[in-house]
């Protein structure tokens, strides 16, 4: 398989709803076009901001066919496909390879707490049963068991379409080991705004982001500018960022990032139980913050 050259900002997409709780793709493509006109490298369609948790497998199936058809090659598209059932997410990712997508974002698997080995034996099982590129997602605050960095590097070297990984634990020595020890072409990228710009200074690939939802173009920049090594100017716009960094995980993510859209005007503010709208306090903290950074009046 060729390398997968995906790099700098990729967007971990919301996927808004309409009042009557169904997919609002007329918001959707504004979301689409945001991210087209502010140069962002790619988008992460139904993962955990998408609030994937609740979508049907049909539903998950449609959001990847429409963004393949809409975005049209101008944007890489991941397809989320993470299940905690190995046949499952086989499943899942061979539906997202039949609607056209780029490749496909899959999470470790949670609840069941499988050992390094069983961590193998999934991944290894969707590699060898799809054709498609493959980036695996760390984000054990989530799932409730990691997936280890020399787990990680024994899938690089053994499968050609295991492309990458999301590694959100907030750990950057869990970063510097894959860096270290990655095969040729191997992509890892931050799953946590807050480092991702230490990341790539390291010598990391760009990061899946929520921040780049709200700021994409000034995330693109962040993102390149660190990636070819212009602290300065990298740390400028980290600084300006880092507070609202912080409150768009005040609470549970996708709930300040999808507050702080509807107050840009670019969706309705509606969530699938069980998660619900932003306390009023912490939902003010978002609105003064993107106040005073001129991105709502």
């Amino acid at each position: 398989m060729a390398h997968f050259n995906l790099q700098g900002s990729i967007a971990a997409l919301v996927t808004p709803f309409k009042k009557d709780g169904s997919i609002d793709y007329e918001a959707y493509d504004r979301l689409l076009d945001f991210h087209l006109a502010n140069g962002t490298a790619g988008v992460v369609v139904c993962g955990s901001t998408g609030e994937t948790p609740t979508l049907s497998e049909e539903e998950d199936a449609q959001m990847f066919r429409h963004s393949v058809e809409y975005i049209n090659h101008r944007m890489v598209v991941i397809g989320g496909t993470g299940s905690n059932c190995t046949e499952s997410c086989i499943k899942y990712t061979r539906n997202a390879a039949q609607a056209g997508v780029d490749a496909v974002l899959t999470v470790g698997p949670y609840y069941n707490k499988p050992t390094s080995e069983g961590m193998y034996l999934h991944f290894s099982s969707v590699a060898k049963a799809v054709d498609i590129p493959i980036i695996l997602y760390n984000v054990p605050g989530r799932t409730g068991t990691p997936i280890k960095p020399e787990v990680a590097l024994r899938l690089a070297h053994d499968f050609d379409n295991i492309v990458g990984i999301k590694e959100a634990t907030g750990n950057i020595m869990n970063v510097a080991q894959l860096i270290d020890g990655r095969p040729e072409g191997f992509k890892v990228y931050s799953g946590d705004d807050n480092i991702s710009m230490l990341c790539n200074v390291l010598g990391a690939d760009g990061c899946i982001s929520v921040l780049a939802n709200v700021v994409p173009a000034d995330f693109v920049r962040l993102m390149d500018f660190s990636m070819r090594g212009m602290v300065a100017e990298a740390r400028e716009l980290f600084f300006k960022y880092r507070r609202l960094m912080d409150l768009l995980f005040v609470e549970s993510n996708p709930i300040p990032v999808k507050a702080a859209l509807a107050e840009m005007g670019m969706m309705e503010e509606v969530y699938r139980a069980p998660l619900c709208p932003m306390t009023p306090a912490n939902r003010q903290l978002v609105v003064d913050e993107l106040k005073k950074l001129n991105i709502i009046k």
